[in-house]
């Protein structure tokens, strides 16, 4: 068979004002061509990395041809999904189009469409290769676990159940041979780099683990994983980061470190083996305050720097969201993270509900930490969970899927919608002053530094223009 799998191109101009710091691998699809096995010939169709999506969608289809498409998908991008499907539909009758990703798991009756012929929740590595075993073999798609059917044998008790995770050791190496890896770069930050190192390296993405331990209100994680956070197997890991070529990773698990021994034997194999690599991972602050010299190891295998979930700048906030931390919680881990040279980006969020004394808080706040790099969203729970069913009486808007990027306010925000987005762009312009490579005035070439003022600008650009996806009637 001919399996065409693709990733949509955001239209919201937040999403790509971001992909214009980071552009990562296709990673889920890399998965998905490999369950699908070398019997078959499988294209990945990525098209962020297209300046004329539609028309490249239609080439590739006259041309490829397709037996199964596989589409992905967040929540934010699900209309493009549905239209993707509808036009592979109109070029292909007879080909079988497939949906998956964030989107399918958290809100599957939204792909109930009749261009679509499956919709896969959860991981979706085993019951893509049931599909396309199936496919192959001349079955229909019936009965395959995780695998809800738009047509008239749709189970709302299927639906209303949580997919499981499997086995992490079952996941497969990613087919990276499928797209050229010098396309997806990320800005790089650490507390210190040689001179002239690049500032949007080359990045592989990988992950090592699913799963969190946590239960924080605002996301869908717990409700995915049940609360269990779940390894592959050390030896998987190592040889998946000893074939890249790119000397940047990304780690792509929801916390690498939450499970310690894991972390050290993973950091003990890869020095045993000699690999040595760039590393950027995510953590928390209780877990950086509980094992810092696991971080400690990390750093000196190549841990340049550490995603860190500030979220707010109150106790009485990080309370209200479950985060399970606290601000003197958050700076003692920051501290910790910079005195063993891992540079830390922080996250934080506003609430619609907002006003100018709260953002003045969050920006002085921001202002009075020692150098990181900081970004910031919007809070807004993901479909799925009960925050998110909680806030449905006060949507203000036809589609918050359409909207759901996590810098689009879903609930009306207490400053007039456009004063509200050009003050939230203006935090992430103040934040810019405190990245650890500009205040070390790290040494860059000229189309590197070309580079990060585009980013910047078309970041800032896309906060600012935010109202401008809603209706003109709540702008002001």
């Amino acid at each position: 068979m001919r399996i065409l799998l693709i990733k949509p191109k955001a239209r919201l101009r937040s999403v790509l004002g971001l992909q214009a710091f980071q552009l990562m691998e296709p990673l889920e699809l890399g998965y998905l061509a490999a369950v699908a096995g070398p019997g078959h010939e499988t294209h990945i169709l990525d098209l962020r990395l297209a300046a004329w999506p539609w028309l490249t969608l239609d080439l590739t289809l006259r041309h490829f041809r397709p037996d199964l498409v596989g589409i992905t998908g967040y929540s934010h991008e699900a209309s493009i999904v549905k239209r993707i499907a509808r036009t592979v539909r109109g070029h292909l009758p007879a080909t079988r189009i497939v949906v998956g990703g964030h989107h399918a798991t958290v809100d599957p009756r939204d792909y109930r469409i009749e261009a679509i012929d499956a919709i896969v929740r959860g991981e979706g590595c085993a019951p893509f290769g049931q599909i396309v075993n199936a496919l192959a073999a001349g079955r229909e798609l019936d009965g395959i676990p995780q695998v809800l059917r738009p047509d008239q044998s749709w189970r709302d008790d299927e639906e209303r159940q949580w997919p499981q995770f499997p086995d992490p050791a079952t996941l497969p190496l990613p087919r990276r041979d499928l797209w050229d890896t010098r396309h997806y770069r990320s800005v790089w930050t650490a507390e210190h780099l040689p001179r002239w190192h690049p500032l949007f390296p080359r990045v592989a993405m990988v992950r090592t683990s699913w799963g969190c331990k946590m239960k924080c209100a605002f996301c869908i994680v717990p409700h995915l994983c049940g609360g269990i956070h779940r390894p592959r197997p050390v030896a998987s890991v190592v040889d998946e980061i000893a074939s890249l070529e790119a000397e940047h990773v990304y780690f792509s698990d929801d916390e690498n470190f939450i499970c310690e021994d894991f972390g050290w034997k993973l950091a003990d194999a890869l020095a045993a083996r000699g690999v040595r690599k760039r590393y950027f991972a995510w953590t928390r602050a209780t877990t950086v305050n509980r094992s810092p010299e696991l971080l400690r190891r990390w750093r000196e295998i190549g841990l340049d720097a550490a995603f860190l979930g500030f979220e707010f700048p109150t106790d009485a906030e990080l309370k209200r969201a479950a985060k399970g931390g606290s601000v003197a919680a958050n700076e003692r881990a920051l501290d910790r993270l910079r005195s063993l040279g891992i540079a830390v980006h922080a996250a934080f969020m506003v609430q619609p509900e907002y006003g100018e004394s709260e953002f003045a808080r969050l920006r002085d706040y921001v202002r009075g930490l020692p150098p990181l790099q900081c970004s910031f969203t919007v809070c807004t729970p993901s479909p799925g969970t009960p925050d998110y069913l909680a806030m449905q009486s006060r949507l203000w808007v036809d589609n918050p899927h359409d909207l759901h990027d996590c810098m689009h306010p879903l609930t009306p925000t207490t400053l007039p919608l456009r004063e509200f987005a050009l003050t939230f762009a203006e935090l992430a312009h103040t934040a810019l002053e405190k990245v650890p490579m500009r205040v070390n005035r790290h040494l860059a070439t000229p189309d590197q530094m070309v580079r990060v003022a585009f980013a910047s600008r078309s970041y800032h650009k896309g906060l600012q223009a935010i109202y401008r996806d809603y209706p003109k009637a709540l702008w002001d």
